[in-house]
Order: structure tokens, then sequence, then C-alpha cells
């Protein structure tokens, strides 16, 4: 050892001060290639996708937290609509403070994985196309090449955030594209914000989307609800969504996880007004459920609730999902009660229609005469519920115009389906809540939808241009309707009415699903929240 040591000093010290600095070098070159090797093998991979291609709040910009970086279109629906919209969700940062909450329930499931909302992300990657391309394969975990010589496993879950992602991509070129054949119907005009990205979305979410519906729980709270009033939606969408070719009985395959009780149910037979506290036998219903599942499966700890849904269309929905601070804050919670005061994020909360259905069907209920055939100026017929309501009877019940019919109580013989179909306008103001059917009731008979509400999302807001199909007016404005109403040229009015007729496939309940009806679109609004949510910290296999 003394005489390498000694060897090596009279080297250097005779060697050029060029071949000293090789000496010096090289060691170093070989330690940091090893630690670049060590670190490649030992780093966690994940998938951001992040992406949502429409601005949640186009209708109602100021009262809902999003980003400023678009140029809202014209009321008219003109060119400028067509444009691509992008927002960075300003829900995201209240998403992620959320989500550091330390919750698992009973500790009995995976710990959760941090989640966040982003904007668009650059061009997918030649290393995600790779990826892409291997996710057709049916195995369980797959081996994937990174690069030459060297190869990796990757989960359900990767494989499942990698598809998205390719739905992602396509949705954003969906601008590139020529127009894609249809058969049933090809999206188009003013009615939409951008309609060849929705058309494109929306076949994405045909040909990927799975929901998994827990099946805990037994009639009449859960897998069970009306289908004839107005809260009717909640029945339906639960007994189609579980014959519906999206629904995926492995939950490994699953987008989202539906929580599927009924709160009309649960308020028709649990809450007790007798009771000194009558919201805590129905939250600890909501609440029980979710623990009962949060101990069965790994996935509402995975993600804190954030890829579950629960769908609501009575006015204490809100309420209720207040049972769990995850279930308010970081679940989808489809509402009819889109109410941006009582906590309904657009960013991450899907508004759904009220529609009221007597019978349980739409028989009856749509159609109408052409726009020349309604001498009706505007119309509305209703109880004080709410308190803009009030204010419209106060300035109109009783006017000198014949072409005005406001009314609280109908004349005798008079017919109020009758009254809508002769009417060009339909006055839909808030009751109690900010839901209310009349909006798809003028959709249905053609009358052009007034919007008298505060702190509103409308239903399907991200796709829909409302302001090209509807008249929207504020509470204080209530006094000038009639003149505004008059200030809407002829042109102008026929081209919304005949847009309303357009739109109203979006609104139908078919007994049997058809494509782009009201069950499709709900299940559409739901994916593209799914798309807006990205999953981080997926572990390697």
């Amino acid at each position: 050892m003394e005489g390498c040591r000694k060897s090596v000093c009279s080297w250097w010290k005779t060697a050029s001060s060029s071949t000293r600095l090789l000496g010096f070098m090289l060691p170093l070159m070989v330690v940091s290639v090893m630690v670049v090797l060590m670190g490649y093998n030992s780093s966690n991979w994940f998938f951001d996708s992040g992406f949502y291609p429409w601005a949640w709040g186009s209708v109602y910009p100021p009262r809902a937290p999003f980003s400023q970086g678009f140029v809202p279109p014209p009321a008219d629906g003109g060119i400028d609509a067509f444009q691509w919209r992008q927002t960075v969700v300003g829900g995201g940062g209240e998403r992620e403070e959320a989500l550091v909450v330390d919750y698992n329930l009973h500790r009995s499931a995976a710990p959760p994985l941090s989640i966040q909302v982003s904007a668009a992300e650059p061009p997918v990657t030649k290393k995600n196309d790779d990826l892409m391309n291997a996710t057709n394969k049916s195995s369980d975990s797959r081996v994937l090449p990174l690069s030459p010589g060297i190869n990796r496993r990757f989960s359900n879950l990767q494989i499942l955030e990698a598809k998205m992602q390719q739905s992602r991509t396509a949705i954003r070129d969906a601008r590139k594209e020529s127009v894609i054949h249809d058969p049933d119907y090809v999206p188009s005009g003013p009615i939409y914000w951008n309609p060849s990205a929705f058309h494109r979305s929306y076949l994405e979410m045909e040909k990927n989307f799975k929901v998994f519906v827990y099946e805990e729980g037994e009639h009449p709270i859960f897998h069970n609800g009306p289908c004839g009033s107005i809260y009717s939606m909640e029945g339906n969408f639960i007994y189609k969504l579980e014959i519906s070719k999206f629904r995926t009985r492995d939950p490994e395959k699953a987008h989202v996880f539906f929580l599927p009780f009924s709160v009309t149910s649960i308020v028709h037979f649990i809450f007790d007004k007798n009771s000194r506290d009558h919201w805590l036998p129905m939250k600890q219903t909501v609440s029980d459920y979710v623990e009962l599942v949060a101990a069965k499966y790994p996935y509402w700890n995975r993600s804190l609730g954030s890829d579950h849904f629960m769908l609501s269309c009575h006015d204490w929905g809100p309420e209720l999902s207040k049972s769990l601070p995850e279930l308010f804050n970081n679940s989808i919670r489809a509402l009819c009660n889109a109410n941006t005061t009582e906590g309904f994020k657009p960013s991450k909360d899907v508004s759904i229609p009220e529609i009221n259905l007597p019978g349980g069907r739409t028989n009856g209920l749509i159609g109408g005469p052409s726009p020349s055939r309604r001498p009706v100026l505007v119309f509305f017929a209703g109880g004080l519920h709410g308190p803009i309501r009030p204010a419209l009877l106060e300035h109109w019940e009783n006017s000198k115009d014949k072409d005005v019919q406001i009314h609280q109580y109908l004349p005798k013989n008079v017919s109020y389906s009758a009254l809508m179909r002769k009417s060009k306008y339909c006055v839909c103001p808030s009751g109690y809540e900010v839901a209310s059917p009349r909006m798809v009731e003028a959709l249905y008979t053609g009358c052009v939808p007034v919007l008298v509400k505060d702190h509103y999302v409308p239903p399907f807001s991200d796709v829909l241009n409302w302001k090209s199909f509807a008249v929207e007016i504020p509470v204080g404005d209530i006094p000038n309707l009639r003149n505004i109403l008059l200030g809407i040229s002829t042109r102008q009015y026929i081209r919304m009415q005949r847009r309303g007729v357009t739109v109203r496939r979006h609104f139908e309940v078919n007994l049997t699903p058809k494509r782009y009806d009201v069950f499709h679109m709900i299940l559409h609004s739901i994916w593209l929240r799914r798309l807006n949510v990205r999953l981080h910290g997926v572990e390697d296999l």
C-alpha cells in the first residue's frame, strides 16, 4: 500500500498539467453517472392531467373565482364566442388546502393522494405517446418501455390517468380537426362556447368514461329516488345510470365513484320536524354511508373523495353535502340548487336542471307554435316564494299592458302551459332557492327564458352559452322588464327562439336515454370535472 501511494505521488509530480486535470475529472464523471442512474431508477412517476378547455364561469365571471385570462363573449353569441376558452380553476387552491387534512376513515384504506386542478399542459411528449400506445393491453399491470434497456411496470391507476391525458390532448386539438361525422348530431353555432371541443369531449366520454356505483345501501334511501316531481332528476339519473353502459362493476376501471343516495328520499323518510336538531339524523345517514364505503374500499381515502360524486335536486342537497367536510369541499356535487353563495363551486360542482315531470314522462310537454303565433310579450305565474317574486308581482301583476301576463294566480279556465305557448318570453325567477323548473318548461314550449336570479350558475354553462338563447335580467332591473324585452329586435328574438328549440335536446328526459339528452349531459359535466383533476403520488409497481 505504501509503495502504491509513493508511485501515485511520483506520477502526480511528473505528469503534465492537462494529464493531471484529466486524472482529477475522471473520477467525478464516474460518480456523476452513477448518481444519475440511481436517481432515475428511484424516481416516482405520475401523470399531470389538469386540463380544461372552457371557462367555467363564462356566464357569471364576477361571482366565481376564475382567472380572467379570456375575453368574455359578446352577448349576441357572435364569432368571439367560438374562441378557445381556457382557465386556471380558481378553486384549485381551496381544494389543495382541504386535502392536506389527515383524513382516513377507520384507517382502513390506502393513504390519500394529493390532488390539484391546473391549466392546460404542454403537448404530450414522445414518452407519453409510448405510454398511451401501451395502455391498450388488458393485464392488470404493464411493462412499458421508457428508454432502451429500461422497463417499468405501471399500475391500473397510472394507465387510467394516461388514457385521460390522451382524451385531454384530443379535446385540446379539436379546433385543428375537420368536422367529425356524427349520425345523430353535430354541435354547431353560438349556443356552444366551443362546439368542436364539446363534440370531441362528448365522443371521448362515450368511448372511455366509466362510473362505479357503490352497491351498498338499500331502498328507499339508496338506489332509489323520485321520478315524477320537481325532484325527478334524482330518481331518473340513479335508475338510468345503474343500467347504462357507463357503469362498470370493476372499481379499478372507474374514473369516478357514485354515492347513490337520494336527498329527497332522506328528507321524506328521515326528516323529523319535531326534532330539536332535525339536520342531525339526515346528515348522520350520509356520513355513515361514506364511512361504510370508505372502510370497505380504498377509493374514498385514496383521493379524499375528489373522484366521487353525489346528485341532488332537493333544496337541502347542499346542506346535506356538509355531512362530511371532504364531501362538501372535495367531491363533485351535481346540484339543481347551484347557488354560489351557498358553497357551489363551478370549478368542481355540476349544475343540473330542475325538471318537473308530473306523470314521470315528457309526453305533451314538448312543442309549441312558431314565433309569429305568440301574441303575448312576457308571461309568469307563480306564488310569492323568496325575495324576487314579490318585486316582480308588485311591478307587473296588475299591468295595463295586455301583452304582459304576470300573475300570482291564473284566471279561471286559463291553462298554464297554453299561456306559455302563446308567449314570446317566459320569466324564470328564483323562489326560495335559485333553481326553478320554469327554465326547462320554457325551452320545452319554445318560449325564450328570462332569467331573473342572483348567484346562480345555469345548467351545463361550461358548454352552453346561455346568453345566445335566453335573456338575463338583474333583479334591480325588474321595473324595466317590458322596455328591456321590447328593446330586443324581432330578428334577434327569432334567433334566440330557434336556438332554444335546438338546445332543447340537451334538457329532454327520455325513458331510454338518447345521445346528447339530459342524462348524457349530466354525465358529460361530471366527465369534464374529472378531466380537470389530476392525481399525484401514484406509486410505481
